[in-house]
This record gives C-alpha cells, sequence and structure tokens, in this order.
C-alpha cells in the first residue's frame, strides 16, 4: 500500500475513535435534573425541580387560639370560650408576683383566672386545655420566695400520677349573663372536700390577690371604702411582713384577708410537711399582725394543686376558692383602666368570684367604676364567707 492510501485509513480511523469518545463525555455531563425522575412531592417546572411545601398545621393555631381565648383564667391565663379561660393566675408584671391567675384565668386556662400572679395562670382567666396535667406549663418561680425560705427549694415528691396528678383551675367562658363551665375533675373531688369556685343568686365576691406587687393601697381602700363595698384577699406571707398596716387596716374595715401561703410556691412541687408548714406558718403570723384568728379559706398559689394537696387542705379545715372570671392583668393592659372593666362586665354572672390582681394598675384605676357598674346591674358584693361550698359526690 503507497505512503497516501495508508495515510487516509489511519486518519478515517482516529476520527471514529474521537467521535465514540465525544459521545460517553456528553452523556456524563447530562444536567441531573433531565436524568432523575420528579420525587414525591416536588414539582417539574421549566426543567427545575420545585418543592411544594406541605400546608402548614391549623392544629397549633387553634390550640394557642383556645388558650389565649379566655386563661385567665387564668387566670387566666384568660378563660377560653370553648375556649378555656382560666388560670388566673398568669405571668406576673413583677417577677415576685408569681402566678397571682391565671391560667389564670380563668379565662384559659380555665378561666381561672388567680395569675400568673394568681389565678394564671392565668388568665386571668387563660386558658387551660381540659387535660390540665399534661398541658399545664411549670409555673413562674417567685424570687420573693426565696427571701423567706421557699420550700420549693427541698426535694420535691413524686408527682405526675394518680391524686398527685398535676392540676391547673380553668374556666370555660359562656356568654353574658351565663355561668361558665368548669374542669370536669370537680366531678372527682373526694367525698367532703371544701372547695368553691362559684356561688348563686345576684352576688358577685371579688377576690384580690396580692402574690406580688402591692400596689396603690391608698387607692384601693378609698375605693372600696367610698362604695361602701366588701372584698375578699388572698396575700402571700411576704406581702403580710411587707406591709402589715395595711392588713390591719383591710381587717378593720370588714374584709376578708384569706390564707395565701407564705411563699407564693407551685404547691405541687412541695412535700405535705412543706405544705402544712405554708399553711400553718400563714396563721400564726396572721395572728400576730391582726390579733385574730384567720378565717378558713385557701387560695392555692398559681392556681396549681392536685388531688391529694386538695384534700389536706381540706383535711385542715379550709375551704379552697378557685374563680368563675380571671384576667391576664399580670401583663400591661393595652387600653388602660378599659380592659379589666371589659373583662368583668362582659362576663358577669350570678354568683360570680372574680379573680382580680392587686399588682395591677389598671384594676385599681378602674376598680371604682366596676363596683359602681356591677351594682347597676343588680348584683351586690359580698364575702366568701356568704357562699355554701357545693356538694361533692
Amino acid at each position: 500500500m503507497n505512503p497516501t492510501a495508508r495515510m487516509i485509513m489511519l486518519t478515517a480511523a482516529l476520527g471514529a475513535l474521537l467521535t465514540g469518545c465525544s459521545v460517553k463525555v456528553e452523556d456524563a455531563v447530562q444536567p441531573e435534573a433531565a436524568k432523575t425522575p420528579t420525587a414525591a412531592g416536588e414539582t417539574a417546572e421549566g426543567g427545575r425541580a420545585k418543592e411544594t411545601k406541605p400546608a402548614p398545621k391549623e392544629t397549633a393555631g387553634k390550640e394557642t387560639a383556645a388558650k389565649e381565648a379566655a386563661k385567665p383564667a387564668g387566670e387566666d391565663k384568660p378563660a377560653a370560650d370553648a375556649k378555656k379561660s382560666g388560670s388566673g393566675e398568669a405571668q406576673p408584671k413583677d417577677p415576685a408576683a408569681g402566678a397571682d391567675g391565671a391560667a389564670a384565668s380563668a379565662s384559659k386556662p380555665a378561666a381561672g383566672g388567680s395569675a400568673k400572679p394568681d389565678g394564671a395562670d392565668a388568665s386571668a382567666g387563660a386558658a387551660k386545655p381540659a387535660d390540665s396535667a399534661k398541658n399545664a406549663a411549670p409555673a413562674p418561680r417567685n424570687p420573693a420566695a426565696a427571701a423567706v425560705g421557699s420550700a420549693a427549694s427541698k426535694p420535691a415528691p413524686a408527682q405526675g400520677t394518680g391524686d398527685r396528678k398535676a392540676l391547673s383551675w380553668y374556666y370555660m367562658k359562656k356568654p353574658k349573663g351565663q355561668v361558665p363551665s368548669f374542669p370536669g375533675e370537680t366531678k372527682s373531688y373526694p367525698q367532703g372536700t371544701k372547695a368553691l369556685w362559684v356561688g348563686t343568686g345576684k352576688k358577685v365576691y371579688l377576690t384580690i390577690d396580692t402574690g406580688g406587687p402591692l400596689g396603690d393601697t391608698k387607692l384601693l381602700l378609698k375605693s372600696l371604702r367610698d362604695n361602701k363595698a366588701k372584698a375578699n384577699f388572698f396575700i402571700a406571707g411576704y406581702n403580710v411582713k411587707k406591709d402589715p398596716d395595711f392588713v390591719r387596716q383591710l381587717v378593720k374595715d370588714g374584709h376578708l384577708v384569706a390564707n395565701h401561703t407564705m411563699t407564693h410556691s407551685d404547691m405541687n412541687e412541695q412535700t405535705d410537711e412543706q405544705i402544712v408548714k405554708e399553711i400553718k406558718d400563714y396563721e400564726k403570723l396572721y395572728k400576730e399582725v391582726t390579733g385574730e384568728n384567720i378565717q378558713p379559706y385557701f387560695r392555692f398559689p398559681y392556681g396549681r394543686y392536685n388531688m391529694h394537696i386538695l384534700k389536706t387542705v381540706s383535711d385542715m379545715g379550709y375551704t379552697s376558692v378557685f374563680w368563675s372570671t380571671a384576667m391576664r392583668d399580670w401583663e400591661p393592659r393595652k387600653n388602660g383602666a378599659e380592659d379589666p372593666y371589659n373583662d368583668i362586665m362582659n362576663n358577669l354572672h350570678d354568683g360570680n368570684i372574680i379573680l382580680m390582681h392587686q399588682g395591677s394598675p389598671e384594676n385599681i384605676q378602674a376598680l371604682d367604676r366596676i363596683i359602681k357598674e356591677v351594682r347597676k346591674a343588680g348584683y351586690e358584693f359580698a364575702l366568701l364567707t356568704d357562699i355554701k361550698p357545693p356538694a361533692t359526690p
């Protein structure tokens, strides 16, 4: 073969070899999107995979709305209407306010509302879910308690099951004029338990908790005195020590001052011995300050309790007092004194036990107007001694 023919054959062979290589290289860099099937949950768009995000769950939103609806109640947090209201003992403005309701209102959870000043719960009326033990958030610690030897700093008893299952008070608000619904556990209170949460007839029971700041005591006393209205006070022991003259004046003016423990601590975290000491030490202090024996009424700090403690308190001769109206008054009120006024007037009902926190300046500013308008609505103010505890199973 001559040199020219040989060169032509070599050139053709080399061209074929290069063509095969180019095809393989092109396959190797093919775009991934073109090769990979569209995955579940994705939609192909413009040659590029686009992720379709799942729709947000509505459950959490509904649950939050239910808790805030009232959860007071309290307390608290404010109460919920199917909203559970309640925990009148709820988060206080002042850390020392602890829960005096929330949930606590009662208007959450359950309303209950002791703040988490008492009756946060709440809620003021803060709304609480039906299964309080599962959903109730730990009550805030009270710094003031440490100053008087907080029982909560000691080992806590086993809890969470049986009669030590943690509960938080709440109520479920109904239309104006109707008595709210209350926690299902009230139907399981042991025989002979002394507890009350609503009265009967055209009477309103104003209960004022002081687990936090004492607030404007002069304006408070003046508003009650000018209107000749009686109120029921649950004052933590460290506040009794802080202003004994205020407590003496309340007693002199005919108001009821009842036991709210010495340290305003969550009693679910205390031993039986600590619980008894909290209550007994308060009795002794009250006697030293006023010269009188204390009235046998008691309110759980933060509206938090369990069946075992409820029975313990009852066996000591005390009636535990919950609530049927509360508000988020441990926080600044957006519309000033107008908010507590509306909270109370819009939930006014027969036998209404109102949880209000003394440390809220808006409450004290609105008190004179509240008393006058409640009376115009046909109700009178009364002391807890007028209520007969509801029959227990």
